[in-house]
Formats: C-alpha cells, structure tokens, sequence
C-alpha cells in the first residue's frame, strides 16, 4: 500500500525474488502510469516497470484487493503538520479501509518511518477484531524503510534490513518473509526498537547536518574554508564522518522524522533539545543563502528587488526528482516575495511547480545565451548532468551552495 519512493523499490525487489505482487494506491495518475509500464521516479526506468507488469504485478485503488493476498506491506506518507507533530492519517485510514477485509493467517508490515509505539499504539488496535487477533489469526510487523533514491552504490538487496514483531511468532514471520528478498536481517526485540533504530539513523544525519551548516556560518565570519577544513577533517582515519552543507534539508526523512522523537519524548517529560535546535539550524539555512545572494547582489551594484535571478536544481538532493521539503523551493519563494524575478533549471523536475503567489515557474534548459540573461545564478543542487565548467564561464555571477567551485574564482560566492 503506496506506491512511492519506498513502496516501488520494494514491489520490484519482491517481483524480482518470485512473489506476485498488486500495488494499491490512491493517486490515479501513478496507476495509469504503472499500467502503461512508465516510470514516474527518474531512478527507476520505465523498463523495469515493463518487466514487472509482465511477471504479473498488477496497481489499483481498490482497498478490497487485500483479502487476495497472505502480505500487507504498508509505505505510505508520515509528514509533519505546520505545528511539527505527526500527521499519521495516512497510515490510519489505510488501516481503516483495509481491516473489513483482512483474513486469517495474514501478515501485516508498517513500513513507514514513526515514532516508538506506532505499530502497537495506533495500528494493532485498528486491525484487532472480535475473529482475527494479532498474533493468534494475523501477524503484524514493522521493518523501517532504508531507501536512498539516486544511490547506486546501494539497492533494496544490499540494505541490511531491521525487522520485528509484535509477538515471536510475527518476528519469525517477519525474518522470513523479508530474508527471502534481502541478503541480510537484523532483527531486534520489539516494534518500539525498530521505530526508535529508524529515527535515530536519520536523527543523526539531521544533527550532523545541523553541526556542519553551523560551522559553515562561524567558518565565514571568520574568513576559513568550511570545505577545505571538512576535506582535512576527513583524512582522521577513525573517530569522523564526512557530513557537507548545504542550503537546508530535504526530502521525505531527514527533516521530518526527528521532530517525531521530540514529540513523543514530550510524553515523558523530556524536551530533546538537541534534536530541535539541529531543526532550527537546520530551517534558517533558506535564509542565510538570500542572505548571501543579496550580499552578492549589492557588490555588483544591484538590488535583489528586480533582479533576474536563476536557481540551479529544485530536487531536495543531486540525481533525483523529488521536490519534498525542498529547501530550494523556500528560497525561490523568499525571492519572490522580496521583488526577484525567478526562474528554474531542473532537467529532473519536469512537472509544473507552482510558487506560492500561484504562478507556474519556468524551467529552463541551461545554455550559454539562457545564462547570460540573469544577474544571477544560484547553484541549489548540484545535478550530475550539469555542466559546471559552462555555468562558470557563462554566468555574470554564481552563489554556490553545495562547494561545487572549490577554486578561488571571481564571479562565484560560496554559501
């Protein structure tokens, strides 16, 4: 159930280890596409589709289709609300709609990021029924997601895969229901553990990521090279790992999942300081590169109220296409709201992506004439397939916000 980011990955990995497999999702668009064998993620070809759709995987919206199969996999959405509490309503209601129509014997896995005591808390009870208990009729499970899109070093196979149950009996179900597509499982006492494993792997990249942007802003003042001192950092052989900075965090995790700990820790009384002022580093990054690009603006004589200004990359990170809690789209906002006239490039992004005053933003293909239209270029993500050195020569001026240009050059401001 949901066929994104995590649950297309997953259907191919099982399809390819035997398994039939129907997906179900609401969005119609996704399912048209899926039955015309498209791809709608740029990391997965639509080729591959192709050959899934001919092994017998079949999409639908059709909730009812659960009574047909003996595993439920659920991979749906977990946001945060303005507020930054859970919003697990997509996990209710596919629990919700699903439960008339579960059966004996059926094992049934949360996949989707949460805090501890989702599974027991909120999911157990939804499909508990006076004929189906679990760990008597139906078993249930929680194995988090560990995707990485766009990382080719790693696929579904060679992530080490964290599985539990709610009793020993869904544990076992779970080893060898996910020992049959994966090299290798870990499997851990309960499903609070592996909810907590979760959120702390990504709670550590935040906290490091938040360290690293910070440093960034003390390193400027002070006139140091963040990056050269990150490379040097590096060289430690024991005792460091090489987090970069950036413009913000992104994408359907890093941002998210930490204020999920924070929330729950409120339970128990705890305020996880840490994590939250991670978070606000973290948020104020938007503000500090407009801050950089008005600096550069103001060198060259210029206002940001009427600029032509071009953002390279609207993707949360480099060789993809997700946009979710993309620091570039706050920023492209902010410009906006402060007179800047803005255009995108995104060879990724091809969707229309509306601005917050409604209008569609026009994305660009990058070429020596469209460079040269703007006072400025600001490099958000930096895409693999964009040519760097043609941006350099051809660009009036460029703030770098991912260390792209290491070299000293005049028309580049890193930030």
């Amino acid at each position: 159930i949901g066929m994104g980011y995590v649950g297309l990955p997953l259907m191919m990995r099982f399809i390819e280890s035997g398994f039939e497999v129907i997906g179900i999702d609401k969005d119609i668009k996704k399912i048209e596409k899926l039955e015309n064998n498209e791809s709608y993620i740029n990391t997965i070809p639509s080729e591959n589709i192709k050959v899934c759709r001919e092994k017998g995987f079949s999409v639908t919206n059709d909730v009812s289709k659960v009574n047909e199969v003996d595993v439920i996999i659920i991979c749906v959405p977990t946001p945060i609300d303005k507020y930054r509490d859970p919003d697990l309503s997509f996990v209710i209601n596919s629990a919700t709609e699903m439960s008339p129509y579960l059966k004996d014997g059926q094992i049934i896995c949360l996949e989707s990021t949460t805090y501890p005591g989702t599974t027991e808390e909120i999911l157990m009870p939804i499909i508990n029924s006076k004929t189906l208990k679990v760990g008597r009729d139906i078993f249930l499970c929680y194995s988090p997601e560990r995707e990485d899109p766009g990382n080719k070093e790693f696929t579904t196979n060679d992530i080490p895969k964290v599985v539990s149950g709610v009793t020993d009996d869904c544990l076992d179900l779970a080893i060898s229901l996910y020992g049959s597509v994966v090299r290798e499982i870990v499997s851990v006492s309960s499903t609070q553990t592996a909810e907590m494993t979760k959120l702390l792997e990504n709670i550590y990249r935040a906290v490091n990521i938040g360290l690293v942007n910070e440093l960034k802003t003390i390193t400027d003042k002070m006139g140091i090279d963040i990056y050269e001192v990150i490379e040097a950092a590096a060289t430690k052989p024991f005792g460091f790992n090489k987090f970069t900075p950036g413009p913000g965090l992104g994408g359907h995790c890093i941002p998210v999942d930490p204020f999920y700990l924070s929330w729950k820790a409120k339970e128990y009384g705890f305020n996880s300081g840490f994590i939250e002022l991670a978070g606000e580093i973290n948020r104020s990054m938007p503000d500090w590169v407009i801050g950089k690009i008005s600096d550069a603006l103001n060198d060259l004589g210029l206002s940001i109220k009427n600029s032509n200004i071009l953002i390279l990359g609207v993707a949360y990170k480099k060789d993809v296409d997700d946009m979710r809690e993309s620091p570039a789209i706050e920023i492209v906002n902010k410009l906006i709201s402060k007179g800047s006239s803005v255009k995108i490039a995104d060879p990724y992004c091809t969707d229309d992506i509306y601005a917050t005053n409604g209008k569609i933003l026009q994305n660009v293909q990058i070429s020596k004439d469209e460079l040269s239209k703007y006072d400025l270029v600001a490099l958000i993500t930096d895409h693999s397939n964009f040519d760097f050195e043609l941006i350099r020569k051809n660009a009036n001026f460029i703030v770098d916000t991912r260390g792209v240009y290491l070299e000293n050059y005049n028309n580049v401001l890193r930030a």
